[in-house]
C-alpha cells in the first residue's frame, strides 16, 4: 500500500510540474510574442489561442532554444536596454518542457486575462490617421527608387504627438518607411507635392535641412509610446513627407501606408527629436569582409539620449554606438554584433544618458562584402551608399530629449 501511494504521489507531482499552455505558456506569449504573433501582424502565425499555437509547438521549441525568437540582437554586456526582447533561462526551459510533454492545454481557468490590442495598431487608438493620398502600384520586379508622398496635416495650430506608429499598407512589399515633417514655408523637397508619389534618386538628410523626423517603420519595429510630459512637435500648417522603400517580390501589389497619431493630453516639458548619425562617403571594395565606417555628430547643446536604431542593408555586419564626453569619458550605448536587416529594432536605454554640450555621438558600422555573407547579392561588386537594398546605408537614428521651448532651428544652427 505504501509503495502504491508513493508511485501515485510521484505521478501526481510530475503532472503538477508539467507546464501547460494556459497556466505557464500563455503568460509568456503575452509578454514576449503576441505583439507580433497575432492576426494582421508581421509574424506568420498567431500565438493568441491554444489551437493556433499547438501546431507550431516543435518549431517554437527550436526557435527558442536557438535564441532566434524573440528576435533580439543587442549584446547584453553593453549598456542596459529597457525593451530587451529576451527570455531568461527559466522561461526557455518552461517552453522546452511544455513541448516535450506534448504541449498540453491545461485548464482554461488557469488562463491569464487576454492581452488587449487596438485592432491594427500597437499604440493606443489613434486620435488621427493620415494615409498616402493614393494607392501606389508596386511592380512585380525591378529596382524602385525611394518614393516620396506629401500628406497635408491641415493643422491650424501646433500639435504635440505622444504616440505614433507607421503602418505599411502591404507589408510584403514595403522594406521601410520614414516619415518627416515639412513645416509650412519649408523649401525642402519642393518637387514632392500632395498627390501621386514622386521618385527621387537621392534623399536630403534631416541633419542638413533641419526638418523634423516623426516616425519610421522598419522590419520588426513597433509604434512609439513616449512618457507623459514628452512628445514630438508637428507645427501648424505642416505636411508629412512619407519616404517609402518598396521591395518587389515577384508579385505586383497596391500599397497605401498610413501613420497614426495620439496627441499629448498633458503639458509637454521635453521635446523628442531624432538625430541622424551617419556617413554616406564610403566605398566597400569587392570581397572585403570587414570594412568599417564611422559616423559622428557633435552636440552643441546638452541633451538626454534615449534610444538608438542602427540601419544598414544586406552587407551590414555589426553596429555599435557610444558617446564621447568633453572630459574624454566614453559611454557605450549599444552594440549589435550580428546585424540582421530583417529585424531592425529601436534599442531603448534603460538609463537615459545626460550628454553635455560638446559631446560627440559616435557610430561604427562594419560591412561584409565577401562570399561568406549569405545575404550578399554580388561579392564582386563595389558598393556605395544608395537607396536600393543592393546598395548600402550607414546611419544610426538617435532619439534625444531637450526642453520643449528650445527651437529646433537653434539646435541645428548650433550643431553646424
Amino acid at each position: 500500500m505504501t509503495a502504491l501511494w508513493m508511485v501515485a504521489s510521484s505521478m501526481l507531482s510530475a503532472a503538477a510540474a508539467t507546464p501547460t499552455f494556459h497556466k505557464d505558456i500563455e503568460p509568456l506569449f503575452q509578454k514576449h510574442c503576441q505583439s507580433c504573433h497575432r492576426p494582421g501582424e508581421a509574424a506568420p502565425m498567431s500565438l493568441i489561442r491554444y489551437q493556433d499555437a499547438k501546431p507550431w509547438a516543435k518549431a517554437i521549441r527550436e526557435a527558442v532554444l536557438q535564441r532566434r525568437m524573440p528576435p533580439w540582437h543587442a549584446d547584453p554586456n553593453v549598456g542596459r536596454l529597457a525593451n530587451a526582447r529576451t527570455l531568461d533561462e527559466s522561461e526557455i526551459h518552461t517552453i522546452r518542457d511544455w513541448v516535450d510533454a506534448g504541449a498540453p492545454k491545461g485548464s482554461p481557468k488557469d488562463a491569464p486575462k487576454p492581452r488587449r490590442f487596438v485592432d491594427g495598431w500597437t499604440i493606443a487608438k489613434p486620435d488621427l490617421v493620415l494615409e498616402l493620398p493614393v494607392e501606389y502600384e508596386v511592380p512585380a520586379s525591378g529596382p524602385i527608387d525611394y518614393v516620396h508622398f506629401a500628406v497635408p496635416t491641415h493643422f491650424t495650430e501646433d500639435r504635440w504627438v505622444q504616440q505614433v506608429e507607421v503602418r505599411p499598407g502591404l507589408r510584403s512589399l514595403v522594406h521601410h518607411i520614414g516619415v518627416d515633417i515639412r513645416p509650412k514655408g519649408s523649401k525642402w523637397l519642393p518637387q514632392v507635392q500632395p498627390g501621386a508619389g514622386t521618385l527621387l534618386k537621392e534623399r536630403v538628410s534631416t541633419r542638413e535641412t533641419g526638418n523634423e523626423h516623426i516616425a519610421m517603420y522598419l522590419p520588426g519595429s513597433a509604434g512609439e509610446v513616449l512618457p507623459e510630459g514628452s512628445a514630438r512637435l508637428i507645427s501648424a500648417g505642416s505636411q508629412l513627407i512619407f519616404q517609402v522603400h518598396y521591395q518587389p517580390n515577384g508579385k505586383p501589389g497596391r500599397d497605401r501606408s498610413r501613420v497614426g497619431l495620439v496627441f499629448a493630453k498633458t503639458p509637454v516639458e521635453k521635446r523628442i527629436h531624432t538625430v541622424s548619425v551617419g556617413n554616406a562617403d564610403f566605398v566597400i571594395p569587392p570581397g572585403n569582409p570587414d570594412l568599417r565606417v564611422v559616423g559622428s555628430f557633435l552636440l552643441f547643446r546638452p541633451v538626454t539620449i534615449l534610444s538608438v536604431v542602427p540601419h544598414m542593408h544586406l552587407r551590414g555586419k555589426s553596429f555599435r554606438c557610444w558617446v564621447d564626453f568633453p572630459d574624454k569619458t566614453r559611454v557605450h550605448l549599444v552594440r549589435v554584433p550580428n546585424y540582421n536587416r530583417l529585424w531592425q529594432a529601436k534599442y531603448q536605454l534603460a538609463d537615459p544618458l545626460q550628454a553635455p554640450a560638446k559631446s560627440w555621438i559616435q557610430c561604427l558600422a562594419a560591412f561584409d562584402n565577401s562570399a561568406n555573407n549569405p545575404w550578399n547579392p554580388d561579392p564582386k561588386a563595389e558598393v556605395r551608399w544608395g537607396d536600393q537594398t543592393t546598395d548600402e546605408m550607414m546611419v544610426g537614428y538617435i532619439d534625444v530629449a531637450f526642453p520643449a521651448e528650445w527651437p529646433l532651428t537653434d539646435f541645428y544652427k548650433l550643431s553646424k
